[in-house]
């Protein structure tokens, strides 16, 4: 109650504003003297200046100011200009009485030179959007184009629904400029199928539904549902009124009683107009999503356009109820009753014979008369003529006479009844006519009401529309100057150009403005001689007739009996069968998809199938077949063909099974008769699952996702992982990555990552099972299980990525894929092997998704070389192939230019055989130089062992060798382990250990005091230049020398001192020796202890290092970003 009282007492202040100003605007005694006047071009150019920034309260003053103070008459025009840019600025009410002011001091002083250009310039730009251009464009541009101009035009009205009141904007002489207004919004909301306009008139309701319609807010909002649109609000007005004092009395409006009341009914009809829409829009929400849970019943999902579109029209029926909820306000209306339908589980058919739930025939259980929603629509959604087409122009008017006439003779309080509401139609329509504006001359006024567009899909948006704008389709055709004849030459040339839905109905509409006895005829000489390779254009040539048929029944009837004539006549020239047989096929096509739209007899098909059945021999059999894959469905489904149709196919089969037909014939009534008459199917069974693993199918298979990983690895920790049937049903949806998107595999090794954490023994189960599952691929080959093999070695890669295993698994795999079933691993150029054929390319897919999954990783080190001498093997494997298809060759090549762009690239089998054949002795000769020279710098993040490249050339090298057509390899290298030269024998040991006690027993004193943990040879401390002498012969006396006899020494310093000086001697003793023995032995455990040392600090740096980064790749994986780092 306070705030409706409120609101009265600013709607008050308002109008008390409007009054004064619109009294100065009407006295018009603006007395300037020229001579005063500056007339200088720096004001005037900083007033427009001003004028185009912005006409709010920022800028008011001073520009009232500078109108006054300034000459101005040579820049009315750009002064107008500026007006307009400023007034878009105008955001508030505030701004826009500021606007209105300014206007209206221009108005005082220029009323003949500035206000009629600028109303004119207003209503140019609160036109209505051109449908042709809006129709060019797609509809992201067009929605974008449409939020453009709704946000440019609300200031705009806001602005000129003030001047009106003002008196700026008249429609006469004493009159408001209501009737401008309203024009305005009629050209605005009626022109608008899309209703991108309705914010505009909610935000002019919002601020002038008072001094427009006569509203006033109502004393509470809670409205019957009994109450019609048409009643309501003056209802609601007149109520509130009672519990209000009298605002206004009729002679202080602003706005004529006449024009109120008009603006009232028709912004109600408009609303009545955006119910309806709302109300079809509703159901087909419902039925969209109701096709969608039949989808998921029937294929276990829902595809991404299905769900971008219900998406899409779920968006567009929620912005569409925020309006009508919006105006429902605004009007003081009811909103619609938007119908519930539940979802039954029996309205979904699974297989054939689902139950349905009623006692309907077993052949209606089986599917109903069409295959899809599509062909459903298509086949029965058909337009009617009379929404498009004024009724005079179809000449139905008399018809509706006579049935009014006889309904009046059968049943008296029926008329009445029916006059009344004809009589309260009446009045509303006389009512809506009096808004007309005669721009164009139409004298037809019955589209006035509402306009129906016809959308894409079918459905209908009504909408109030000015007579100039009656239907969506125009009127009559474009070219109004030519003559009859030569519009409908123009259409039927047309006619077969038209090869969808909307341009056939467009066609049909504008053969009805042409409609006469002579265009008929014309029309069906036409339709009658479709050219007989043209069989697509009869499906849309028969909607065509279907469409027409309802008004002009005779197109129909001839058509058909065209039809049957030449029925007949080929069934006279049974015996030409090779030259009429396309004119046969036409024939049946043309009557089957005429049946269909029921615009054939169903006793005429009929018969015609009896003709063809009573000689079942020759084409005939060609006609049966043709008929009953063209509306055979359709005649056993419609209960009023079904008994008889079914007998006759019962009739067929047993003929079929007494006569003698060829193959061919056997398979065209085979294949037409279940395509009628399908086989009954059981329900597929759905397995049972338990509702925890329901639970962790809908987490990996819907909700998963980039923004949801985070969400899903904190559930899945939640479960109770001790349990093993979660542990079991966890393991199957991590180890069969076809069942989700593809594009969420990644998504799936991240998961296994973060999960191996906290349970390690699973990410190994994992793994353990790809592999197997890769396995078992190479060694069955089955073709329907191609997309589960891609999919496997894709998880494989990202398993790898996520550090879940080490690339030694990687380059099995990839050697696995090149090698597996070939004669001892060894691919042969054009060879058959059972398990990999010449012709069979999968691998070569297999080894392209891998390599463009982890290629990228093997850049550097170790595994580069190793990458590398695969790929020269893979390109002797694909040689060896027959020529692989373009898509292959395609992948191939843009996966090896993914990864080793300057790669060569073997074009002959020799040229590959040979470089395999080098690799192979390169990687032979560097084997033992390879053992234990890769250090921290060349080990990847996994850690894995050095000595896995020899293990890999020692495999490959025995397949290799079998190759008879290419240059041996050389002998094998033995390499020994460098653990056997790190100490001396044991026999050298014993004797060293009783050489070393002897030297202890018969040591001086002083020597008994040197620390005996300490070697006595490292316990003297060389002289610099002693040291750097030894430093550069070190290399000889690590590696001993050769004395002239030939025997090999090892070469010792001996210090000795002479006073405070020391001297060193130079000391050969045999490397066989005890002491060069030993020595030999500690020296290479220092460097192996050494050795030791250094990999555990770079090790340790690793670790911690690696921690690092694994840190911070948690912290990015809130944005879904992939980050593999490489130490």
């Amino acid at each position: 109650m306070d705030s409706a009282l409120l609101k009265v007492d600013e709607e008050k202040a308002r109008h008390v504003k409007r009054v004064k100003l619109r009294e100065l605007n009407a006295t018009m005694d603006v007395q300037v003297e020229l001579s005063r006047l500056d007339s200088s071009l720096k004001r005037h150019t900083g007033l427009i200046k001003r004028m185009r920034q912005s006409l709010g309260t920022d800028h008011r003053d001073q520009i009232i100011k500078d109108i006054d103070s300034l000459s101005l008459e040579k820049y009315i025009d750009e002064i107008a200009g500026a007006t307009l840019e400023g007034i878009a600025r105008c955001k508030t009410e505030k701004d826009v009485w500021s606007a209105v002011e300014v206007i209206s001091a221009l108005h005082r002083r220029f009323p003949a030179a500035f206000t009629p250009p600028l109303i004119s310039s207003l209503s140019t730009a609160l036109a209505a959007p051109s449908r042709a251009a809006l129709s060019a464009l797609p509809p992201e541009q067009r929605e974008k184009e449409d939020s453009a101009r709704v946000s440019r035009q609300r200031p705009l009205l806001r602005v000129c629904s003030e001047l009106a009141l003002v008196g700026i904007i008249t429609d006469g002489r004493k009159r408001s400029g209501g009737e401008w207004i309203m024009k305005v919004l009629r050209e605005l909301l009626s022109n608008d199928p899309t209703l991108s306009s309705l914010p505009l008139l909610s935000i002019f309701l919002k601020s002038y539904s008072r001094p427009y319609l006569g509203l006033t807010p109502p004393q509470s909002k809670q409205i019957s549902a009994e109450a019609e649109p048409g009643t309501l609000s003056s209802a609601i007005t007149n109520a509130t009124q009672g519990e209000f004092p009298t605002l206004l009395h009729e002679g202080e409006e602003l706005v004529e009683q006449e024009i109120r009341d008009r603006f009232k009914r028709m912004c109600e009809g408009y609303f009545d107009s955006v119910s309806k829409k709302l109300t079809i829009e509703h159901k087909r929400l419902q039925d969209q999503d109701r096709r969608n849970h039949e989808a998921y019943i029937r294929s276990g999902e829902i595809f991404e356009d299905r769900q971008q579109a219900y998406e899409k029209m779920t968006k567009g029926y929620e912005k569409l109820l925020a309006s009508c909820q919006t105006l429902s306000e605004l009007l003081y209306l009811p909103m619609p009753s938007l119908p519930t339908v539940s979802q039954k589980s029996d309205s979904i058919q699974i297989g054939a014979n689902a139950i349905s739930g009623d006692d309907e025939d077993p052949l209606a259980n089986s599917g109903g008369k069409w295959e899809d929603e599509e062909e459903r629509r298509f086949f029965e959604d058909i337009q009617d003529l009379k929404d498009f087409v004024p009724k005079s122009v179809l000449g139905i008017e008399s018809d509706e006479k006579e049935d009014k006439e006889v309904a009046e003779e059968r049943e008296k309080a029926e008329k009445e009844k029916a006059d009344a509401e004809a009589k309260k139609l009446e009045e509303e329509l006389e009512g809506l006519k009096l808004d007309g504006d005669p721009v164009n001359g139409r004298k037809d006024g019955t589209a006035e009401v509402e306009m129906r567009e016809k959308e894409p899909d079918g459905t209908i948006t009504p909408t109030p529309t000015s007579p100039a704008k009656a239907s969506s389709p125009p009127l009559s055709p474009q070219l109004a100057p030519q003559g009859p004849s030569q519009l409908l030459t123009a259409l039927l040339a047309r006619l077969p150009d038209a090869t969808n839905r909307v341009m056939i109905d467009q066609a049909a509409i504008d053969f009805a403005f042409l409609n006469s006895k002579a265009a008929r005829k014309r029309l069906i000489k036409f339709l009658g001689t479709v050219p007989k390779n043209r069989t697509d254009l009869l499906p849309h040539y028969a909607r065509f007739v279907a469409t027409l048929n309802r008004y002009m029944p005779d197109i129909g009837a001839e058509l058909v009996a065209l039809l049957d004539e030449e029925f007949r006549y080929l069934q006279r020239k049974k015996n030409v069968v090779k030259e009429l047989a396309e004119v046969r096929l036409k024939n049946m096509l043309y009557l089957s998809n005429l049946t269909k739209f029921c615009v054939v007899p169903s006793h005429l098909v009929l018969h015609m199938f009896k003709v063809c059945l009573d000689d079942f021999s020759g084409t005939n059999v060609e006609n049966i077949s043709m008929l009953l894959e063209g509306c055979g469905r359709f005649l056993l489904r419609s209960d009023e063909t079904r008994e008889r149709f079914g007998t006759m196919l019962e009739l067929m089969r047993r003929k079929q099974s007494m006569q003698h037909f060829d193959q061919r014939q056997i398979l065209l009534l085979e294949n037409a008769y279940y395509q009628c008459n399908p086989p009954e199917r059981t329900p597929r069974q759905l397995k049972e699952r338990a509702p925890l693993e329901l639970f962790i199918r809908h987490l990996i298979y819907d909700v998963l996702a980039k923004k949801t990983i985070d969400k899903v690895l904190k559930l899945l920790r939640k479960l109770d992982w001790d349990d093993p049937i979660v542990q079991r049903a966890l393991h199957k949806v991590f180890t069969k990555p076809w069942k989700i998107k593809y594009g969420n595999i990644n998504l799936l090794a991240m998961l296994t990552y973060d999960l191996q954490r906290y349970h390690p023994a699973f990410a190994i189960s994992v793994v353990d099972q790809v592999l197997e599952d890769i396995r078992r691929g190479l060694e069955q080959n089955v073709y329907s299980t191609n997309q589960r093999r891609v999919a496997a070695i894709k998880y494989l890669g990202e398993l790898y990525i996520y550090r879940l295993l080490g690339s030694v698994l990687v380059f099995d795999t990839l050697w696995s894929l090149v090698t597996f079933g070939h004669p001892e691993g060894h691919p042969l150029p054009r060879q058959p092997c059972p398990m990999d054929m010449p012709n069979d390319f999968f691998r070569v897919r297999l080894v392209c998704v891998l390599l463009d999954t982890v290629g990228m990783c093997f850049d550097r080190g170790t595994q580069k070389r190793k990458l590398d001498n695969f790929l020269v093997f893979f390109q002797y494997y694909v040689l060896c192939k027959e020529d692989l298809p373009m898509d292959v060759d395609f992948m191939l090549s843009d996966s090896i230019e993914a990864i080793r762009p300057k790669m060569t690239m073997y074009k002959t089998v020799e040229e590959a055989a040979v470089a395999v054949d080098d690799m192979f002795n390169a990687a032979l000769q560097n084997a033992g130089l390879s053992t234990g020279e890769d250090s921290g710098e060349d080990s990847d993040e996994e850690g894995e062992r050095p000595q896995q490249q020899d293990e890999e050339d020692d495999d490959t090298t025995g397949q290799e060798s079998s190759n008879e057509d290419r240059t041996p390899s050389p002998d094998p290298v033995i390499v020994l382990s460098t653990q056997e030269h790190l100490g001396p024998s044991e026999e050298a040991e014993a004797e060293f250990e009783k050489e070393l006690a002897k030297i202890i027993t018969d040591s001086s004193a002083e020597s008994r005091k040197v620390d005996k943990k300490a070697a006595w040879w490292d316990s003297a401390v060389l002289a610099p230049n002693l040291r750097k002498k030894r430093a550069d012969e070190a290399d000889v006396d690590a590696g001993g020398d050769n004395n002239p006899d030939g025997n090999s020494v090892m070469q010792f310093t001996v210090i000795t001192k002479r006073g405070s000086k020391q001297q060193g001697r130079h000391l050969l003793v045999p490397a066989e020796s005890a002491l060069a023995v030993h020595t030999r032995s500690a020296q290479l455990q220092d460097k192996v202890e050494q050795q030791h040392l250094k990999r555990l600090v770079l090790d340790y740096e690793q670790r911690e290092e690696a921690e690092e980064m694994k840190a911070l790749e948690v912290r990015n994986r809130v944005g879904a970003i992939k980050i593999r780092y490489v130490g």
